[in-house]
């Protein structure tokens, strides 16, 4: 049985400035141990679209939601495993927002932050990733240049995506599984890029309980 009814968020790119920190999302977007750089503003910024369709399948409720494009920070890691190339990746991307870069400017966070995998023909991951972190909007039209060559500026288009959201401190089997169960429940109804696929992170690391997490297929 498929039921719709439209869920309404935050409009994208929207800065929220209530007195709260930022979250700090780290290496893992699980784990505190490696976070050690200088705090972001207090704004947070949310660079998803304005409207999502939500669909129940199977048991499965999940959205078809557009997602902002623009300028992002991104960082690749090859030749490690998802979970081991977080905890390189993360950090630097979070230095970047936090002032390492040529401005010395802390940016302020924007959430979710996201990062590609890309499964092999069994569903597993790949051993690579690719971590995009959007700039917010007062930056985005001259990004500060970053003073780590791992980290990139890149544009990227509006994503149309397929969105399964889940609990709990997720780790690369969760994603995995979420994706496979995800895939499942769109087989006859949608067609998804099997190349790639995004998995998502909206809570710091000191929240235990009523953690947000996600995984994207990309609308073919």
């Amino acid at each position: 049985m498929l039921k719709d009814c439209v869920v309404r968020r935050p409009s994208s790119g929207t800065c929220y400035s209530d007195g709260h920190k930022s979250p700090q999302l780290d290496s893992s977007l699980h784990s505190s141990s490696n976070y050690n750089q200088r705090p972001v503003p207090s704004s947070v910024c949310l660079s998803v679209s304005s409207a999502a369709h939500r669909m129940i399948k199977e048991e499965v409720s999940y959205e078809e939601r557009t997602c902002e494009g623009g300028q992002f920070a991104t960082v690749e890691v090859t030749d490690k495993p998802v979970d081991e190339g977080l905890r390189e990746a993360m950090p630097k991307v979070m230095k970047y927002v936090g002032g390492t870069n040529d401005k010395g400017i802390g940016m302020g966070m924007t959430v979710p932050i996201s990062f590609a995998v890309f499964p092999s023909d069994d569903g597993s991951l790949q051993k690579k990733l690719k971590v995009w972190f959007r700039i917010p909007n007062q930056f985005q039209s001259n990004p500060p240049v970053p003073t780590d060559d791992s980290v990139k500026i890149e544009e990227r288009e509006s994503i149309t995506v397929y969105s399964l959201q889940f609990g709990g401190y997720a780790k690369e089997a969760d994603y995995v599984a979420h994706a496979a169960q995800l895939r499942t429940a769109l087989e006859g109804t949608a067609t998804c890029r099997s190349d790639i696929y995004f998995c998502t992170g909206y809570d710091p690391p000191m929240k235990p309980y009523g953690r947000r997490n996600e995984v994207w297929l990309v609308k073919a």
